[in-house]
Formats: structure tokens, C-alpha cells, sequence
């Protein structure tokens, strides 16, 4: 795409209540729990955990020293900032994830959950988050899959006009997209990551099915059924474990952040940072650093 590609926005939404506390979702987010027990790192020193939102994963990331919570909209990390508070730990970002505002090899683990399906080119951001990573480190990334068994039952039935088949995404609603999993392997291949593992999830996201199976059940059943990923992808949710692979700059020690604008290392001097080779401004307000130029630039 020549032009940067538009960005899908939580500004000001109640998702986290409304979805996940109050929308029937226990058995989605007990199944993602699964998932990341499999496939996260024992251990690591720092996280960049992207669409982390009001930081529903965010606890669960226990093996490593220090994470950065990154979000478009600032006040989803307000949210996380209340639950989880402004512990030296936590680290919390607004930025694009287009364009990400730290230094190359800079992580060594990456989560992106339950966010690259609203990435109008998700290929970029995959390449985004290869840059600020170090040689070897661990990226998990969910991706909402095509190729599931309700999307081919419709297909079959003449109930939808595009093939689940097809390798190309589909955009179900506005900066909604649905993916082909051989064609998320391909572009994490292309940004230089191996993938390891693959685990398929939430293969009974229906909603009759979920009021008459007790909970328990229905995620002991996932649980199973996850452990079928690497022969074939068919839910309608697809974890991978994938490893930074090829040769990767180290970041200087002492360095983090970046200007989004001009790509020039930036010193980390709250209440604002400022970009000394092109002058721009990034304020820093109650612990949240604030990136997203597009933001900055309107007012």
C-alpha cells in the first residue's frame, strides 16, 4: 500500500466489559488462557505486547521482567493503567502499529492477540514488529481464520459469496478482516520468522452450543482439540509460536524509543521526549507516552 494504511480505533469504548465481562465470552478467553500457557516463554526480560487493551493478557505474561503495553487508543491503556496500576513493570504506549516508536532489537518476546484482524495490511505490521526484535526472540500471534468449519459449511450452501479457500483476506466488516492461515504462514516467513507450533482455538464458538455444554467441559474439549493445529486449521481462532530468525541489529544499551516520524533515537525525558534531529514533540501524560502522530499532528 503507498498510503499508510488506516488504523482501527477502541477510543473511548467499554470492550472490555461489554465483550469480554459482560458479552458470554468465559469460554473464548479460558481457551486463549490454554493457548498462551503453550506457547509463551517460561522467562524473558521484555515484552512488547501489542492490542493490549485494557490488558485482559496482560497478567498473564508472568515469566518476563518488564512489559510494554501498546494501544492505539489511550483510553483502553487507561483502563489497563487502573487495573494494573503504574508499576515499574508496566510500560504503557499509544502508538500505531504501522509504524512503532522504538529502536530495532529491542524485545526479545512479542504477543499480538486479537489484533491483527483489524490490520488492513497485515503483512506490514508483521514486518513492523520482525525490526524490533532481537535475533531469536519468541512472537505470538492469534489471527482470526477464514478457513473455518462454519465459514465452509456456508460456502458449501451458497450462503456467502467468498470462498474460505481463497488465499486472500477477507473483509467481513469495516477493518474487520478474516484470514487464510497458509497465508499468514507465508508473510511471517517473509518477515523473517519460523513458525514453530500452531494451535487451533475456539472451535466451539457457538452460541447454542456454549449454553448447553458446562463451561469446563467445553474448554477441556478446546484444549484437546487445540493439539490438532499442526495437522490442519479449521476453527475460527489460530495461535502460532514463531521464532525471530536471520540476522537482527542489536539495540544500543540504554536505548528504547524512537521518533515515529524520522526514525531518530529519542531520550527518554518525561514529561515530553523530543526528537532533537526533526523537533517533534511526544508528551507524556499520567504514565502513558503518546506516539500516534496522526493524534499529535491535529491538534
Amino acid at each position: 500500500m503507498s498510503e499508510k494504511p488506516p488504523v482501527c480505533s477502541y477510543e473511548g469504548s467499554d470492550y472490555q466489559t461489554s465483550f469480554w465481562e459482560k458479552g458470554g465470552r468465559a469460554y473464548e478467553d479460558a481457551c486463549e488462557v490454554i493457548a498462551l500457557k503453550r506457547l509463551m516463554p517460561t522467562q524473558g526480560k521484555l515484552l512488547l505486547e501489542l492490542g493490549a487493551g485494557a490488558g485482559r493478557n496482560t497478567p498473564r505474561y508472568t515469566g518476563y521482567e518488564r512489559i510494554v503495553l501498546l494501544d492505539y487508543s489511550r483510553t483502553q491503556l487507561e483502563q489497563a493503567q487502573a487495573a494494573l496500576g503504574q508499576d515499574e513493570r508496566y510500560i504503557y504506549v499509544t502508538a500505531d502499529a504501522y509504524c512503532l516508536p522504538f529502536v530495532e532489537g529491542l524485545f526479545d518476546g512479542a504477543t499480538m492477540i486479537r489484533t491483527l484482524h483489524h490490520m488492513a495490511d497485515a503483512r506490514l505490521v508483521l514486518e513492523q514488529v520482525r525490526s524490533v526484535l532481537q535475533q531469536n526472540a519468541v512472537f505470538i500471534l492469534e489471527f482470526a481464520n477464514k478457513q473455518n468449519i462454519k465459514a465452509i459449511i456456508r460456502y458449501l450452501l451458497r450462503k456467502q459469496s467468498w470462498s474460505p479457500f481463497s488465499p486472500e483476506p477477507v473483509e467481513f466488516a469495516a477493518l474487520n478482516f478474516d484470514f487464510h492461515p497458509a497465508t499468514v504462514r507465508s508473510w511471517l516467513q517473509l518477515a523473517k520468522f519460523t513458525v514453530e507450533r500452531q494451535l487451533t482455538v475456539s472451535h466451539f464458538r457457538i452460541g447454542f452450543i456454549k449454553k448447553i455444554v458446562p463451561l469446563k467441559i467445553l474448554v477441556w474439549l478446546d484444549s484437546m482439540a487445540q493439539l490438532t493445529g499442526e495437522a490442519w486449521q479449521l476453527s475460527p481462532s489460530v495461535f502460532t509460536r514463531n521464532r525471530a530468525v536471520g540476522a537482527s541489529s542489536m539495540a544500543v544499551p540504554g536505548s528504547f524509543f524512537k521518533c515515529p516520524a524520522c526514525g531518530n533515537p529519542l531520550e527518554d525525558t518525561p514529561p515530553r521526549l523530543v526528537c532533537s534531529k526533526c523537533g517533534q514533540i511526544y508528551p507524556v501524560k499520567d504514565g502513558i507516552y503518546e506516539f500516534r502522530l496522526d493524534v499529535l499532528n491535529s491538534k
